[in-house]
C-alpha cells in the first residue's frame, strides 16, 4: 500500500525523537495555571478567542476556564477525523461556547506524512487554525488519497530530498498548496510555511514533549483534561464522544 510505503520511507527524515527537552520541561496542562483572565467577547461567545499556548499548540475558549481539554491529534489520523466529525461540534457548541471548557488542539506527528497538513493548518496562525484543522479532516479521504496514488518512484525520490523540502513536497502530491489557496492562504504564502524550519522543529518538539510527559501515550487521538490523560484504549470509535464528555461533566 503506497500511504504505508510512505510513512515508512518519510519518517526516516525526521528526528521525531531528536529533540528531547524531558519531562520536567513540559509544559503544564491546565489553562488557569498559564494564562491570565481576559474580558469576556461582548456577544458571550468564547469560540471567538484562540490563543497560541506554550506547548505549541491553539487554544479556543476561556483562557481560564475551569477544565483544560486537550487533544493531541494527527491529520493523517482516521481516527482523528472520526472524532472530529462526531465530537468537536458538540464540544465546541455546548462547552466551550459558554467558556466553561478550553479545548487546545496539539499537532502531533504520526510520520513526516503529517508535516505539510499540520504547517498548512498552522500557517495564518490563531485565528483560522481550527477552521483549516476541521476542513483538512473533512477532505482527509482526498488529499490522503492523491499522496496514495503518486507514482512509487515519485515517492522513493522523498528519501533523497533535504528534510526541509519533504514537507512541499509532500503537500504537492496531495494538492495542499491549492487546497489553502481556495482557504485563504495564499500559495506564496503556503511555500513559506512549508519551509519554515522553526514551525518543522516546533512540530517535531510537540510530539516529542507528548511521549515525554505521558509515558503511556497511546497515539492519536489522545485527550488531557486538567492534566490527565483519558483512558479511550478500550473503547470504540463511536464511544469517544460519549466518554468524553462524561469526564468533561465530571471534571465541571
Amino acid at each position: 500500500m503506497k500511504a504505508a510505503y510512505l510513512i515508512c520511507a518519510v519518517a526516516a527524515l525526521v528526528p521525531l525523537a531528536g529533540c528531547n527537552k524531558g519531562k520536567e520541561s513540559a509544559a503544564k496542562d491546565t489553562s488557569a495555571a498559564v494564562y491570565k483572565p481576559v474580558p469576556p467577547p461582548a456577544d458571550g461567545d468564547w469560540t471567538q478567542i484562540v490563543t497560541p499556548t506554550p506547548a505549541g499548540g491553539f487554544m479556543m475558549g476561556n483562557p481560564v476556564a475551569k477544565v483544560h481539554l486537550i487533544e493531541y491529534g494527527a491529520l493523517t489520523c482516521p481516527h482523528c477525523r472520526a472524532f472530529d466529525e462526531s465530537g468537536v461540534t458538540p464540544l465546541i457548541n455546548t462547552y466551550v461556547k459558554t467558556g466553561k471548557v478550553s479545548y487546545e488542539f496539539r499537532n502531533y506527528l504520526l510520520s513526516a506524512m503529517d508535516l505539510a497538513p499540520s504547517l498548512i493548518a498552522r500557517c495564518n496562525g490563531a485565528k483560522s487554525f481550527f477552521a483549516l484543522t476541521r476542513a483538512l479532516y473533512t477532505d482527509q479521504p482526498e488529499w490522503v488519497g492523491k499522496v496514495q496514488a503518486t507514482p512509487k518512484d515519485q515517492l522513493e525520490g522523498l528519501q533523497t530530498l533535504p528534510t526541509e523540502q519533504v514537507a512541499a513536497t509532500v503537500a504537492k502530491f496531495a494538492g495542499l498548496p491549492e487546497w489553502a489557496a481556495m482557504r485563504g492562504v495564499p500559495e506564496a504564502k503556503s511555500a513559506q510555511c512549508l519551509s519554515n524550519k522553526a514551525e518543522v522543529d516546533r512540530l517535531v518538539q510537540m510530539t516529542q514533549d507528548a511521549t515525554d510527559q505521558y509515558p503511556d501515550f497511546p497515539g492519536t487521538p489522545t485527550f488531557i483534561i486538567n492534566g490527565k490523560m483519558v483512558d479511550t484504549t478500550r473503547i470504540t470509535e463511536a464511544q469517544v464522544w460519549p466518554t468524553l464528555e462524561g469526564k468533561l461533566k465530571e471534571a465541571l
